[in-house]
């Protein structure tokens, strides 16, 4: 897979976020802060867990040192709080993707793929994105189409 492809499916997953985030504000604290709605999270925790991954996949293909990040065990931020959070990962990875190639998309990592790694990132945004918008919908607060046509179409439109 080329870098291109998979700068492509990050760009979907920001979008897709976002959509969910356009529709956060306001959100009653009871519905944010819930637990144990979908296995152990609510909402708040569930986003809060995808941001997690997030960070602890780029700190981890990236090679940095230090701690691997673990918001999940952070007092539940504010969606506010949560969306600027999320905005600091994204110029993180806008940062880190600059220096992709194609070559390093098929670096093994354990064994693997780097761009296998980076695709199953994406794809779990995808699983908890749509357990968010579920509960969002729940609460008359859909936010709309998620799905990959729909903004390589947007994304096309554009260009």
């Amino acid at each position: 897979m080329h870098a291109d492809d998979v700068r492509f499916l990050f760009a979907y997953d920001r979008w897709a976020t976002r959509r969910i985030f356009a529709v956060l504000d306001g959100i009653d604290e009871e519905v944010w802060s819930q637990t144990h709605v979908v296995d152990e999270r609510g909402l708040g925790g569930i986003l809060v867990h995808e941001l997690g991954a997030l960070m602890r996949w780029r700190h981890s293909l990236d090679r940095l040192e230090g701690k691997r990040p673990r918001p999940e065990l952070d007092p539940l931020p504010e969606p506010r709080q949560l969306i600027e959070l999320f905005e600091t990962e994204w110029l993180r990875y806008d940062e880190w993707q600059s220096r992709w190639t194609d070559e390093m998309m098929d670096f093994p990592v354990d064994g693997v793929a780097m761009w296998k790694f980076l695709a199953h990132v994406v794809n779990h945004g995808t699983q908890h994105r749509s357990e968010a918008a579920a509960l969002l919908t729940a609460e008359d607060r859909s936010p709309g189409d998620l799905d990959l046509g729909e903004f390589a179409e947007e994304a096309n439109a554009a260009d």
